[in-house]
């Protein structure tokens, strides 16, 4: 048994160089393209950028790396090491990883090894916080904090919209997710009215020189390669419906980040929730902010991120 745990620690130490490698070409050529690394759950797509402290960031619902890439520039700041991840489902990263939130969170800790990070702090939204919170219980020595962005605290039960449903169907044919990200480039205001209802908040969004691209990237890259989002979004679903937590037992610095509008993760029952229970965790409040809240509300997202990650960092012991 210890020969082969020895054996598994080896391969993981190899497949880490070889991502390490791909990711130091990836950084040469000026954008961070995705690598995989094998683990002990199975293999896990990411990509990296920037150094530091690392802070891993997890997309929500319809995602992959490229989404939790596009988080971490929406509201982190330099001085850090951001590595996405593809959670389970999504894309280059199997389902057969982890289908539950703990399954993940190991996963997270497995890629840690891999990659030679010995502690990390979670940016999570939407979906990606069941895994954050439970890499936070289970492997609390090495997360040195941990941001929940829209985030569940308990069940949700507000029903999925028809369009889901739709889209699921639709999904399947690639020329519809192409038609549609054309759609998309072509007016992005109309195309954000679902996620930003308030017209006056959302022309000020899409207009912005720095936000406008960054919300266009995240719906561009929801359209595309859709049919390889499914599984993981059908199984956050699942889990989101099902999960619940020991909250108080979390023991590592939290900061609740929440719109007071959202439709799909409401505000009181979930941020305030989440508030409640997590000894010592700080909430930021944002007036009329929706689920897309880090859009509308990127400046002060980012300003209270950055000053989060600054109190809680210690690079001396990355």
């Amino acid at each position: 048994m210890v020969e082969q745990n020895q054996a598994t620690a080896k391969e993981d130490q190899m497949a880490g160089t070889q991502a390490r490698e791909a990711e130091a070409t990836a950084t040469l050529a000026g954008e961070p393209a995705p690598s995989t690394v094998a683990t002990r759950r199975g293999p896990v797509e990411y990509a990296s950028f920037g150094e530091g402290p690392v802070v891993l960031a997890l997309h929500g619902a319809m995602g992959g790396y490229d989404q939790g890439l596009i988080l971490a520039q929406t509201i982190g700041g330099p001085g850090y090491r951001f590595v996405s991840v593809s959670r389970p489902g999504y894309l280059g990263t199997p389902l057969s990883a982890g289908r539950a939130p703990e399954e993940q969170a190991d996963l997270l800790a497995h890629l840690l090894d891999a990659l030679g990070i010995r502690e990390a702090a979670l940016m999570a939204i939407s979906g990606g916080g069941p895994s954050a919170i439970h890499f936070a219980l289970r492997h609390r020595d090495r997360c040195w904090g941990l941001v929940l962005i829209s985030t569940c605290g308990e069940k949700i039960d507000t029903r999925l919209p028809l369009l889901f449903h739709l889209t699921k169907l639709l999904a399947r044919w690639p020329a519809f997710g192409n038609m549609m990200r054309r759609r998309t480039a072509r007016d992005l205001e109309r195309a954000a009215r679902r996620s930003i209802t308030d017209p006056v908040l959302r022309a000020r969004t899409v207009q912005d020189p720095h936000t406008g691209p960054l919300l266009a990237a995240l719906m561009a890259s929801t359209l595309d390669r859709m049919a390889l989002r499914l599984p993981g979004t059908e199984n956050d679903i699942r889990v989101t419906r099902a999960t619940t937590y020991p909250l108080e037992q979390i023991a590592v610095p939290v900061l609740v980040v929440h719109g007071t509008a959202d439709p799909l993760v409401p505000f009181t029952k979930h941020a305030k929730m989440l508030v409640d229970r997590i000894p010592g965790a700080e909430l930021l409040a944002l007036d009329g902010g929706e689920h897309a809240a880090i859009f509308t509300h990127r400046n002060e997202v980012r300003l209270r991120v950055t000053q989060f990650l600054g109190e809680h960092s210690k690079t001396e012991k990355r």
